[in-house]
């Protein structure tokens, strides 16, 4: 299934949880989503629930 960029145009990095408040992706899935294999985005995908609801797993970056 491929799916387009989770961007929203809010951008804006938060230092705290080094995740975008908008998107809720770090700042290398920012800049590596083009590059990402469709199952590394879906990878991401899944996670954004959590990250959205303050449970970070920002550390299982790509």
């Amino acid at each position: 299934m491929s799916r387009n960029s989770p961007c929203n145009k809010i951008c804006m990095m938060d230092p705290e949880s080094g995740l975008c408040a908008g998107c809720f992706r770090t700042i290398e899935e920012i800049g590596n989503w083009s590059r990402m294999t469709e199952g590394e985005r879906e990878k991401v995908w899944r996670e954004l629930p959590l990250r959205k609801a303050g449970n970070s797993t920002k550390d299982s970056v790509i």
